[in-house]
């Protein structure tokens, strides 16, 4: 059997939550299954192009919802998992529907794809999660933020984080699926230490430290909200908590950034923040204004790399109303 597994690209719980499926796919549905990973990311335009979907099965993890019924697999946790009402009728219609439903998950209340993967491999299936307890824990603190503090995240000790950083700058397009297998086979220091991998580290930490300067010099944080545009930096991604490692008494962070493919407006919340919950404003909703998406704390918006101009209004406007709230720690 070919199994294609399409996840998050450049994304730690992406490339964990391929990973984990596979072990799961492998111990529990087909031992002889072959697996092939493709990288999805969010951009404008279509998300998804069918003639890909030519696996024996095609499994989506950590990604919005394809209604195509060439997927035969889907798990996601985001907020905004659903493109269109429709998709989300075609979702509810294959819950009904025994042989379509019993495959495709959603629950946005976990942290983590991979820890909601886990649960429903483990409840529905059998899966032993006890060997990928490592993964499961840093995948919920990675896409989470819940680390214990803004230095945790920005000074990345810890193995998961350097390998993070590693995922999110990944240019060569077989690294990741290179990766992937070895997320459930070791512990993530020794993945860290394979040579394709630890060869990549010394260059990244260098642009992580040239980043995080180059943040500290445009970002401007007023009534709790911080702004900073580098769209004349090209990046192909950065640090998303350098903002309140910076400025630890706010509350919101917008950030306009430009890589090869997309202007991105990367809008979050403060994990560290001491304002109530019930205070802060739900972040996915206002990025799905602009056809972006994520979660209640943390969410993006993608323009084509020629439209920095819509990119850069949005990110005002966004702006403007977080700080008419006024919260600030």
């Amino acid at each position: 059997m070919r199994v294609r597994v399409f996840y998050h690209d450049k994304c730690f719980d992406g490339a964990c939550s391929a990973s984990l499926f596979t072990r799961f796919h492998r111990e529990c549905i087909n031992r002889d299954a072959s697996y092939e990973y493709h990288g999805l990311v969010h951009r404008a335009g279509a998300l998804f192009d069918e003639s890909e979907f030519i696996g024996d099965e095609n499994a989506i993890v950590d990604f919005k919802y394809s209604p195509s019924p060439k997927i035969t697999w889907w798990f996601d946790h985001h907020q905004s998992a659903f493109l269109t009402a429709e998709d989300h009728e075609n979702f509810l219609a294959c819950q009904r529907d025994p042989g379509c439903g019993a495959r495709k998950f959603f629950d946005p209340n976990y942290t983590s794809c991979t820890s909601f993967l886990a649960h429903i491999a483990k409840t529905r299936y059998g899966f032993d999660t006890a060997p990928v307890a490592e993964l499961i824990h840093w995948a919920d603190i990675v896409d989470g933020a819940k680390y214990e503090s803004p230095e945790a995240a920005v000074e990345m000790a810890a193995p998961a984080m350097k390998l993070t950083l590693i995922i999110e700058s990944a240019q060569d397009p077989e690294f990741i699926p290179r990766l992937i297998p070895l997320l459930t086979e070791m512990p993530l220091d020794k993945v860290l230490c394979q040579p394709f991998v630890s060869e990549l580290l010394p260059p990244l930490l260098k642009r992580h430290e040239e980043a995080l300067e180059l943040i500290r010099s445009r970002a401007e944080e007023r009534d709790g909200t911080i702004f900073f545009d580098i769209t004349d930096h090209p990046l192909e991604g950065f640090n998303k908590f350098i903002p309140y490692y910076l400025y630890p008494q706010a509350t919101y962070s917008i950030g306009l950034s430009k890589s090869s493919f997309r202007t991105k407006v990367a809008v979050g919340s403060n994990p560290w923040t001491k304002t109530d919950p019930e205070k802060l404003v739900n972040l996915a909703q206002i990025c799905e204004r602009y056809g972006g998406g994520g979660h209640a704390r943390v969410g993006a918006i993608s323009f084509p790399p020629d439209k920095e101009a819509e990119a850069r209004a949005a990110a005002e406007e966004i702006v403007a109303e977080l700080r008419k709230t006024g919260i600030r720690d």
